[in-house]
């Protein structure tokens, strides 16, 4: 079944039968995190860096922050069964969409707080597609655990 991560959305699946699929990343942040042990996986689509920017939003919709949609992923993927250090995590999104001036620097901003939190909390990024100017659509089939990367022209594993 084709699962869908729409936008400040965070969705896990232990189904080998699931796919993951979020859309339109731009500026957005996407991550996938999958323990091939216990074969459970995640996939967070973040619009924002930091919750502090309203903290109100970040407590009815921790996903739509960067910092809190991480913590949130990774802790409930380890209450799920997940062992944190057989976490694979690969990340897409970031780009330079509608900011032509690059005075907002939303992609770059969100890219800086997820490497930084994940460093913090010990996790290393396996593989990433960020920044440029593409829209990209980020996949993780849950049988294999493998992230597929999309844009306008192919798809390739990531």
């Amino acid at each position: 079944m084709n699962i869908i991560v729409n936008i400040a959305d965070m969705k896990i699946s232990k189904n080998p039968e699931d796919t993951l699929t979020t859309y339109a990343l731009g500026s957005c942040m996407g991550m996938t995190a999958y323990d091939p042990d216990s074969m459970v996986g995640g996939m967070l689509h973040a619009m924002l860096p930091m919750s502090r920017a309203d903290l109100q939003k970040a407590s009815v919709n921790p996903f739509m922050f960067v910092d809190s949609g991480i913590s949130r992923l990774l802790n409930d993927l380890i209450s799920f069964g997940a062992n944190k250090k057989s976490i694979i995590i690969k990340i897409a999104g970031c780009s330079n969409m509608m900011d032509d001036n690059n005075f907002f620097k939303i992609g770059e901003r969100n890219y800086t707080i997820t490497r930084k939190i994940l460093w913090k909390n010990d996790f290393l990024i396996t593989s990433e597609e960020i920044g440029g100017k593409a829209s990209r659509t980020l996949s993780l089939d849950m049988s294999t655990g493998k992230t597929y990367i999309m844009n306008k022209r192919d798809k390739n594993e990531l």
